[in-house]
């Protein structure tokens, strides 16, 4: 019984210890943050659009299978290596598979995902983005849902998030 508790507590103090690696940049200055939970994902697809406009209802479509979006950036090398870290110890207790890596511009790009049972969408995405783009140095982004991964690029874009062009450059290929 003691060896089930045990085994128990691990496993939900690995979930947390892996939920919670990134909120530590919430506050902390130097880096900025967009957060943006289910709740608002709800809200913000109950928005009524023009139903002649495909591109507004492929994006509500997509806000309708998001879960969390977190994104983080800095400016600060000594901070994108904090980040950098993070990132580090979030995929050592996180199952997501390196999807593609790229230098564009300088900038060098990882693409982390984990995907649905039958490979047909994603259900986590994680970008990290390290270089000298637009004067960030370090940028991680964090997508949770059941999404196509195409559509991601279009959301950043929308939300005016950093790597937006970095993305939609990834889904060009």
């Amino acid at each position: 019984m003691k060896k089930i508790i045990l085994l128990l507590a691990m496993f939900v103090s690995s979930l947390m210890v892996g939920q919670n690696e990134f909120e530590k940049f919430e506050s902390k200055e130097g880096v900025e943050s967009i957060i943006v939970t289910q709740k608002m994902f709800d809200l913000m697809s109950k928005v009524k659009v023009d139903a002649k406009d495909k591109e507004a209802q492929q994006y509500l479509n997509l806000l309708k299978k998001l879960d969390n979006l977190a994104a983080y950036y800095t400016s600060n090398s000594k901070l994108g290596g904090e980040l950098n870290s993070s990132v580090t110890t979030y995929l050592k207790n996180n199952s997501l598979d390196l999807i593609s890596t790229t230098t564009q511009e300088g900038n060098a790009v990882k693409v982390y995902g984990k995907s649905d049972a039958n490979q047909a969408n994603v259900k986590e995405l994680l970008v990290v983005v390290n270089g000298d783009f637009k004067g960030i140095k370090t940028s991680v982004l964090s997508v949770k849902g059941d999404f196509p991964i195409s559509d991601i690029a279009m959301l950043v874009k929308k939300l005016n998030i950093p790597v937006a062009d970095v993305l939609s450059k990834l889904g060009a290929k």
